[in-house]
């Protein structure tokens, strides 16, 4: 992965001056790519002052209605957070573990910053794949969106960069969220109609599903092998059945 298969991606900002700040972060370190979920403030003065030099990447940020239309057409999604808890990712990544991942990685990446004062919401981590949180001290670990935008950043920075290479035939191209979504959802219709949800427990085994095939960045090949094994299953089980009657 390189640095232009990075997307920063703001939920929710309020203060255009932390995004003019952002900009001027990601130019810094060579990240050009910016996405706003559900913006609703955009002085252009303010975000203009802050942005100074940078204010280009404000010009060619994109701007979507929800998280979930902004992530669409990624392979991973991080979700930046230092809370824990039920409906939360249990295990997370240092923003320099995350660029060693990321390093052999193909695909695009979003990495998913939330508001300033409440962060992501637990619904909006459940569109993220992977969980990433930036070591503080305990005492007074909040930090101004900018300043952890620049920290992640900078460890991006220090092992993405490196000259273009141009795509080469078979090539390892991960599906994306939308292709993954589809591929959750027909595995899960298969096991539904197989009796394996007469319990609550497929919202989270969707959940499962989806981090685990971005994480794994599955091709479109791959993926279809694995539904068809699913697809197999089913039908094996459906046959047993009627033979047993």
């Amino acid at each position: 992965m390189l640095l232009s298969d990075v997307t920063i991606i703001l939920s929710r900002p309020a203060e255009p001056g932390n995004i003019g700040a952002v900009c001027r972060a990601m130019k810094n370190m060579g990240l050009s790519r910016l996405r706003l979920a559900s913006v609703t403030d955009t002085d252009q003065a303010i975000l203009k002052a802050r942005a100074i030099h940078a204010f280009d990447l404000w010009e060619k940020a994109e701007c979507f209605d929800s998280l979930a239309a902004a992530v669409k057409d990624c392979t991973l999604v991080v979700g930046t957070t230092r809370r824990r808890g039920r409906h939360r990712k249990q295990v997370t990544m240092t923003p320099r573990e995350l660029a060693a991942f990321l390093r052999d990685r193909p695909g695009k990446a979003a990495l998913v910053f939330g508001n300033e004062r409440t962060g992501l919401e637990d619904e909006e981590l459940q569109l993220c794949n992977i969980a990433s949180h930036i070591p503080v001290n305990e005492e007074f670990p909040s930090l101004n969106l900018s300043h952890a935008v620049q920290i992640y950043a900078y460890e991006l920075f220090q092992v993405l960069a490196s000259p273009e290479k141009d795509a080469v035939k078979g090539q390892w191209v991960p599906i994306d969220q939308a292709a993954i979504e589809a591929q959750v959802r027909e595995v899960t219709d298969k096991l539904k109609r197989l009796g394996f949800y007469k319990q609550i427990g497929r919202e989270e085994q969707e959940r499962f599903l989806r981090d685990v095939f971005s994480r794994a960045a599955l091709t479109e090949r791959e993926s279809r092998y694995f539904a068809n094994i699913i697809t197999k299953a089913a039908q094996l089980a459906y046959n047993f059945n009627l033979s047993d009657k």
